[in-house]
């Protein structure tokens, strides 16, 4: 009797095992993410109307539904559109997406974008330079990143952006909100360029256009700039006059292109300003740049360069900390 009850524990257990699945050979598979759109089709429901205007414009919608895609996305608000377009002199974001080619605004476009669906721990991992979608001089340009409190991004116009909202999923790719348009190497002239980083430039490209420089220096090129900062501005001697501040900035400026690799370290170097402060006429005055990264003007106070090569479409900016004053 005993053997019998044995065996029925035994087909009893096996039946319970039976039903339960057997061994770890059959682990049942966790159900797939709900399907949530593509990264346009999340943009839209989100309301990025300037994005996917330009995106539409610049030829770049299929890029953004394809199943494939596997892209991250920085995506700025429309406030965020808004606000470059003000700054850049355009009534609103429509109005500029229609004023930009759509060479333009593709390169723009694909410098938010960073191959690969990358969340916010990635980025993080990823260090403190992200390679984008778009090349510039033959290379993939890059965004700075700052993750230590969030993710904050530095373009190439040295603009600061946060990202507002992070890892939003998307069927082929992620979007992370960013609440500033993200300026790229090449495409913005140089004036454009100080323009859209009016923390740093705005006391400068108040002076250009006070002076009437801006149509200038928006020319063909190319140009290399020094471009003081407002905290330089705060320190420059005042009162002077639209002609005296006109030869001052040209003071700032070198007919063609210098980036830093290129400088002719501890030799004069002739300048745009062909007036001295009196308004007479002499030869072009020239500044010199010094080993270390300084340069000496007229005065007994060298200024400081802070930043190189912020490149333009008609030349390249090199961020100094004082105004230079020539004679």
């Amino acid at each position: 009797m005993k053997t019998l009850f044995k065996w029925i524990g035994a087909l009893s257990m096996a039946g319970v095992l039976s039903a339960c699945g057997g061994g770890d050979d059959d682990v049942v598979a966790a159900p797939a993410p709900a399907k949530v759109g593509n990264i346009a089709e999340v943009a839209q429901k989100n309301n990025f109307t300037a994005l996917l205007a330009a995106v539409n414009k610049a030829g770049l919608s299929s890029t953004l539904t394809s199943p494939s895609a596997n892209l991250t996305v920085f995506a700025p608000t429309d406030s965020a559109f808004g606000t470059l377009a003000t700054q850049l002199g355009f009534a609103n974001a429509d109005a500029m997406v229609t004023a930009l080619s759509a060479s333009d605004l593709s390169k723009i476009l694909t410098y938010h974008v960073v191959p690969g669906t990358k969340y916010a721990a990635d980025l993080k991992a990823g260090g403190a330079s992200q390679s984008t979608a778009y090349n510039f001089g033959g290379t993939p340009a890059r965004l700075a990143l700052n993750t230590t409190s969030g993710v904050s991004i530095t373009d190439a116009a040295l603009a600061s952006s946060k990202v507002a909202s992070a890892d939003v999923r998307a069927d082929n790719g992620v979007i992370h909100v960013v609440d500033k348009v993200l300026v790229p190497p090449g495409v913005l002239n140089v004036v454009q360029m100080a323009l859209a980083n009016p923390g740093v430039f705005s006391s400068l490209t108040g002076a250009v256009v006070a002076t009437n420089l801006a149509s200038t220096l928006s020319g063909t090129g190319p140009f290399t700039v020094f471009a003081p900062t407002n905290t330089a501005f705060s320190a420059a001697p005042s009162g002077l006059s639209t002609s005296q501040l006109s030869s001052v900035l040209l003071y700032h400026v070198l007919s063609g292109q210098v980036l830093s690799t290129a400088i002719p370290f501890g030799t004069p170097v002739a300048t745009l300003n062909t007036k001295n402060l009196s308004g007479s006429t002499v030869p072009a005055q020239t500044i010199t740049i010094n080993n270390n990264l300084t340069i000496t003007d007229t005065t007994a106070t060298a200024a400081s360069i802070a930043a190189t090569d912020v490149r333009a479409s008609n030349g390249v900016i090199h961020v100094i900390g004082k105004v230079l004053i020539p004679n």
